[in-house]
């Protein structure tokens, strides 16, 4: 595939919002992780929450789309300039031609929980403020966003669990592709609720301490949220910077809530973006796992990483820093693997101390500086959607 460049891009997460909070996070081996913190859960876990959007509701014009998840998606578009970066591309090409490309797993489910509380309180009489088609339903994301940034190109919102904001890419590019729009905004939102919280830890995938990927004795993963978004264009005669290389996609099917114990569609994903992108496996500078520290979830990707690249290429997982933010797992690691090309490190697995005796990847314990030119980033949900994206360098 011809490479897709990535213009601009921004991530927020319990890091800090923006960007750069994320860079001197991961930079200082600092953790967003804190005991689980929110309002009406008693769940013992860990959790990484975004501050302050407690506070910041989406008010004036826009008032009616105001929930945890879009107040998310607001102070996402805000941060490194992204906005702007958007209105210039609409100057471009117009605003019917710039597409919105969301994932997202729970949406503004938290609104309906919230809901549901003030009915249980006031008998059978429903909150008068609840609009479910602008909160709870998915598609709220694109359409707060359109309206945010004053677009009207087509828009799409993907729900696949944890692999949600990463497949966003590959339809964007086909979207691309087929000149149905000439640029594409990709990225998601999910945030903390009490289904998500409840949900995992009744399926006791939860861990009462900070996560552990690939980690000796793991137990579970660790919660969070995340706002991330880039702008995708297509390739220039001046074009420098980060790129779309290739996409893969797969689905195993295997089990509701377990990968193949192979890794068979993790590893046909990564396949397929290489084959895309037109590189090899030793091509491939760093690897940012899905590494959720669940057992079988690190021990199936181990053994798809594995099968691709043997156990020479750097790996880590970065959800010890946000956690695992579910439908906004894919492009909040994709901004980390943009990071990591533009500045030339790859970041080390926060909290794990001693690896999984019987995992092979090449796991990175500490950060390490390296000249890195092409990054795959894994993103795995449940019922075996799979999807791995590769970037690269330009200049």
């Amino acid at each position: 595939m011809e490479p897709l460049i990535l213009t601009a891009y921004t991530v927020t997460n319990a890091l800090g919002r923006g960007t750069a909070a994320t860079l001197t996070a991961l930079r200082d081996m600092s953790s967003g992780l804190r005991p689980c913190d929110l309002d009406g859960t008693d769940v013992p876990t860990w959790i990484g929450r975004v501050e302050g959007l407690e506070h910041e509701p989406v008010a004036g014009t826009l008032a009616r789309y105001d929930c945890r998840n879009n107040r998310l998606a607001a102070i996402g578009l805000a941060q490194d300039q992204f906005a702007l970066a958007v209105e210039q591309a609409c100057a471009r090409y117009g605003a019917g031609r710039v597409g919105v490309f969301l994932g997202t797993s729970t949406s503004g489910v938290a609104q309906t929980e919230q809901y549901y509380r003030q009915r249980d309180a006031q008998g059978e009489r429903a909150p008068d403020d609840f609009h479910f088609l602008y909160t709870h339903d998915n598609y709220s994301l694109a359409s707060f966003t359109r309206e945010c940034l004053q677009l009207e190109g087509p828009a799409v919102v993907v729900s696949t669990a944890c692999s949600s904001s990463a497949k966003v890419f590959a339809v964007a590019a086909r979207y691309l592709q087929l000149g149905l729009c000439d640029a594409a905004i990709v990225g998601g939102t999910d945030s903390l609720c009490l289904t998500t919280l409840y949900g995992f830890h009744s399926l006791e995938l939860v861990s009462s301490e900070p996560c552990r990927p690939w980690g000796q004795g793991r137990n579970g993963l660790s919660l969070g949220e995340a706002a991330g978004f880039a702008l995708l264009e297509r390739r220039r005669q001046d074009s420098v910077g980060v790129a779309l290389l290739g996409y893969g996609e797969s689905s195993d099917a295997h089990h509701m809530s377990t990968p193949h114990p192979d890794g068979i569609g993790a590893a046909d994903a990564m396949a397929q973006a290489l084959a895309r992108a037109g590189v090899a496996a030793d091509a491939v500078d760093y690897i940012n796992l899905h590494g959720t520290a669940t057992p079988s979830n690190d021990r199936a990707e181990d053994r798809a990483v594995t099968t691709l690249f043997g156990s020479r290429t750097p790996c880590s997982s970065t959800k010890g820093w946000t956690g695992h933010t579910l439908g906004a797992a894919g492009i909040t690691e994709a901004v980390i693997a943009c990071l990591c090309l533009e500045h030339g490190f790859a970041p080390g697995t926060l909290n794990t101390t001693v690896r999984d005796a019987e995992l092979s990847a090449a796991l990175l314990l500490e950060n390490r500086d390296l000249p890195l030119r092409t990054v795959l980033s894994n993103s795995f949900g449940f019922g075996g959607t799979n999807c791995s994206l590769l970037f690269g360098r330009l200049s």
